[in-house]
């Protein structure tokens, strides 16, 4: 079991023994230091949007952030059960100084976190996340007295105006996905998406819905990280049902991964291609994704003229380069669509609409449009860190096996080979080192994968 403290938040497994795991006192601790470095920020009364994905944790770590911040003297804004964009966008909605998002993602069940934002509903950059980890270090706190202690603002609104902003985004068209009549089926999770997926849905004129994993229990029914092996129900409910789509999300509803009508996956890092090469068909501009995103989005975004750009891996990373080079589209490569003008966070309710809008004008099946993209596959893997052998020692090998080839270290180690590519990093949430390749037929993906596992399996 592990305690992560990074810039970007605090995760952990539930139980165990403080400082090891996400236990009470952690999460007391972590949120102290949050409503603690807000007032620092600025003189002022404080409120902060909470909002929890529907995990087992949820509301026990819930009332312990909220009841933590009321003794700092901060007003919260309590949401409940909801999705982390539209957290992030209630935060602005609501005029707040920043928002707290309780969720482990993809993460089993067994884990949750704190995920920090500041006031424009942006994740804490890595400065003040610093700033917030040496806050919690020295536990350094100062609760308000009894009569000026912080009072809870119940929010049931934060979800329709969601909605509501997604249904006035000039590039969502209800009239065209109402005229296509789709069938979808929905892998729910047993968490947010569960009713906030299928309100989405009914908003832009999508009727027909089977909802599977709909029971909010936290209780995940698969693995929740939305790859091709903890989907198979999904797969064959869509063949089962002739449904036009599968849509899967993981618990907190910011990555978003579709099946086409035939069963096979349409590739989560080809969400962020499609909708890219439809909003480039109305906005000229440069796109932007992470290192370990597919080449295909360069390629659609050349096609239509812009200029493309990576940044290292991370959605703060990703919006920091999205802001300096204007991007019109960006995201990650794991399904998050980050569309600017409505908000710098991932979003698959969104992304939902701006897909469905790009097949009904298409008039294509899913399957038919994925054809119509270059052929990259990818191979995701991922390998236990052994804590006795450093990053630089692997990379260094690397380097010297394969130093006759363009190698970028700004985020890990990436090896660019003539027709594929492999990149590596530790992860920020867990114990791991993750390996991407892309080539252009998964078995040579997959194969060079395996390389690079047998070859750092061969350090000493």
């Amino acid at each position: 079991m592990s305690l992560i403290k990074s810039i970007s938040g605090f995760r952990g497994t539930i139980g165990g023994k403080p400082n090891d795991n996400l236990t009470p006192i952690d999460i007391v601790k972590f949120a102290s230091a949050y409503g603690s470095w807000l007032q620092q920020k600025s003189p002022g009364p404080k409120k902060v949007v909470v909002g929890r994905d529907g995990r087992i944790s949820g509301e026990m770590v819930e009332a312990l952030v909220e009841q933590s911040l009321l003794a700092l003297g901060i007003d919260v804004i309590h949401v409940g059960l909801s999705t982390t964009p539209t957290v992030e966008m209630a935060v602005v909605f609501e005029n707040a100084d920043g928002g707290i998002i309780l969720t482990a993602s993809h993460n089993p069940k067994e884990w949750n976190a704190l995920k920090l934002l500041n006031e424009k509903g942006e994740f804490v950059n890595a400065e003040e996340g610093k700033t917030i980890l040496q806050l919690a270090a020295n536990e350094d706190f100062n609760y308000a007295f009894v009569d000026k202690m912080g009072k809870v603002i119940n929010n049931d609104t934060s979800l329709q105006k969601h909605i509501d902003a997604i249904l006035q985004y000039p590039l969502v068209d209800v009239q065209a996905i109402k005229a296509a009549n789709f069938s979808v089926v929905l892998d729910a999770i047993n968490s947010s998406g569960a009713f906030t997926v299928p309100a989405l849905l009914k908003a832009i004129g999508v009727e027909k819905c089977t909802v599977l994993n709909g029971e909010m229990t936290g209780n995940f029914a698969h693995n929740p990280e939305p790859l091709k092996e903890h989907l198979t129900e999904l797969c064959n409910t869509v063949v089962k049902q002739k449904a036009h789509l599968g849509i899967a999300v993981d618990p907190d509803v910011d990555r978003l991964c579709f099946v086409s009508e035939d069963g096979e996956l349409f590739g989560e890092e080809y969400t962020l291609v499609a909708v890219a090469d439809y909003i480039l068909q109305h906005k000229k501009g440069a796109t932007v994704s992470n290192l370990s995103s597919t080449r295909a989005l360069r390629d659609v975004t050349e096609k239509h003229g812009g200029n493309y750009f990576a940044s290292a891996v991370g959605e703060v990373n990703v919006v920091t380069k999205m802001k300096n080079e204007k991007a019109v589209i960006g995201g990650e490569g794991n399904g998050g669509i980050i569309v600017p003008d409505l908000h710098y966070g991932r979003d698959a309710l969104i992304g939902i609409a701006l897909f469905l809008t790009h097949l009904a004008k298409t008039k294509l099946s899913a399957s038919a449009l994925r054809a119509s993209y270059p052929a990259y596959f990818m191979s995701k893997k991922k390998m236990d860190l052994n804590p006795t052998l450093s990053l630089e020692k692997i990379f260094t090998k690397l380097e010297n096996e394969f130093g006759s080839y363009p190698i970028n270290r700004e985020d890990g180690f990436k090896i660019d080979f003539e027709n594929e590519w492999v990149h590596l990093r530790s992860s920020n949430t867990e114990p791991i080192i993750r390996i991407y390749t892309e080539a252009p037929n998964q078995k040579a993906a997959d194969e060079l994968a395996d390389k690079i596992i047998a070859i750092i399996g061969t350090i000493k």
